[in-house]
């Protein structure tokens, strides 16, 4: 009897527990967000390290990684069709209010966004690192009408932020490219009608103290990089690539940006490797290798009559191979202001058709006229200059404005030959003074002598 009671006792704990544990297990996924809401980022920013929804992947452990806010967590699915454009606005959001934090873009996943403008001031140290792929809508019949087909993701206000990893930046450019209005698509390179904009990749706009670093950028419907307004800016072992008749697909376009270091990259495209436009100083070029391109260009400088200021730039230790140019100034007729303290050194050239040129007659059109007015190109040096040319052109070209000539134009240790054919002997000037500091290959004797001070004083002032 005793033994019964005992039996039946346990039986009835047992039962009780068992139904308790039913009703708290119940009672806590009431409180689980359903599985369907998976490419619905949150409204707010979930604490660094939060758990993903159900069905993604295990996240690092916030101790482990504090301050690193990895896109997933928001929401991001990663597969490169699911618009993920809200879950990095909200690991922004989130990073940039960290100090020293981190927007993660995980290996091995693909992330498709929309046109976003990633804005601060954020605190100090904010790293954007893209380890696997970010990619926008599959050309322009997938752009949404309400977003702005002239760029795609802009970095604005900003001091001390780093855009780096081993990932990769996708423009998906090609069906850009192929607009009825691009260059190519016309007979004889003319254009056809129809809408043209175009994206930028990647825009940073009044921001300060930059580094892009280790990324890999291909086929970018127009510019790769433009930095507008920004001081203090490193880019270094970047990897860009289009293909040689991409439209408009500078590598890195520069405008009123000071203190620039452009190090240690491979830029291969349809356009500049580097474009220098007005308001440009300080800026320091080594160890790339261009091409195809068009080369590495300051310019162009004073359409449609502006005032253009550029100073102090070195390119340097480089390689420009296959290219329409080396190393370019171009400047439009009718401008104003100045380009002065341009030094080119020690650049290899492979098969490049205009080596060396200076062109103030640039113009896209036919019917561009002479201008009473002109930005003056002064003291560029250029040094060091070895390699082979396309003998479709002279390998040195100096064409420079009636009103205001090239001053001050110095060549040194200059030895360019034929990549195929005879050398072309006769290098071409046009109104550019300077001198040679040993003899150039092949020789220079077009450049006159001395400086025409009274047009040279004049125009100094303009910047």
């Amino acid at each position: 009897m005793r033994l019964t009671l005992l039996l039946l006792f346990f039986t009835l704990n047992f039962v009780m527990f068992h139904s308790q544990a039913r009703y708290h297990y119940h009672k806590k996924r009431k409180h689980s967000p359903p599985t369907s809401q998976i490419s619905q980022p949150p409204s707010g920013a979930p604490a660094a390290g939060a758990p993903g929804p159900s069905n993604q992947p295990p996240k690092a452990d916030p101790n482990v990684n504090p301050g690193v806010f990895d896109v997933r967590n928001f929401g991001a699915v990663g597969d490169g069709m699911t618009d993920d454009t809200e879950a990095f606005k909200a690991a922004w959001d989130a990073a940039c209010q960290f100090e020293s934090g981190v927007l993660l873009v995980p290996k091995s996943y693909s992330f498709m966004i929309q046109s976003t403008i990633f804005t601060g001031p954020c605190k100090g140290g904010l790293v954007f690192k893209v380890d696997g792929t970010v990619m926008p809508p599959d050309g322009p019949e997938l752009w949404p009408s309400k977003n702005s087909k002239h760029q795609w993701l802009v970095f604005y206000r900003l001091d001390e932020m780093s855009l780096q990893g081993g990932g990769e930046i996708n423009g998906r450019g090609e069906k850009w490219w192929n607009l009825p209005c691009k260059p190519h698509r016309g007979p004889n390179g003319s254009t056809l009608p129809g809408p043209c904009d175009s994206p930028v990749a990647i825009r940073f706009f009044m921001s300060n103290n930059l580094t892009v670093q280790g990324l890999k950028i291909i086929d970018s419907p127009q510019f790769n990089f433009r930095f507008d307004k920004c001081t203090n800016v490193h880019v270094e072992s970047i990897h860009i690539t289009a293909p040689a008749l991409s439209p408009n697909t500078d590598g890195i376009h520069i405008e009123n940006a000071n203190n620039v270091r452009i190090y240690d990259s491979t830029i291969s495209n349809g356009d500049d490797c580097v474009s220098i436009g007005s308001g440009c100083y300080d800026v320091d070029i080594r160890n790339i290798t261009c091409g195809p391109g068009h080369g590495i260009s300051i310019g162009s400088l004073g359409n449609h009559n502006s005032r253009a200021c550029v100073s102090n730039i070195t390119v340097r230790d480089s390689v420009i191979k296959n290219t329409d140019n080396g190393v370019r100034i171009k400047t439009w007729q009718g401008g104003s202001g100045a380009v002065s303290g341009i030094t080119f050194d020690n650049l290899h050239m492979e098969n490049v058709r205009n080596p060396i040129m200076i062109d103030q007659f640039y113009c896209l059109t036919k019917d561009c006229k002479n201008g009473s007015s002109a930005v003056l190109v002064s003291d560029i040096q250029y040094s060091g200059i070895k390699g082979t040319y396309d003998i479709r052109s002279p390998p040195m070209h100096f064409a420079c404005s009636d009103s205001v000539p090239c001053t001050n134009i110095t060549l040194s240790d200059v030895e360019l030959l034929p990549a195929k054919g005879e050398m072309v002997l006769d290098p071409f000037c046009w109104n550019a003074y300077g001198d040679f500091e040993a003899l150039t290959i092949p020789p220079v004797s077009c450049l006159l002598a001395g400086n025409p001070r009274s047009i040279l004083e004049n125009s100094l002032g303009l910047c």
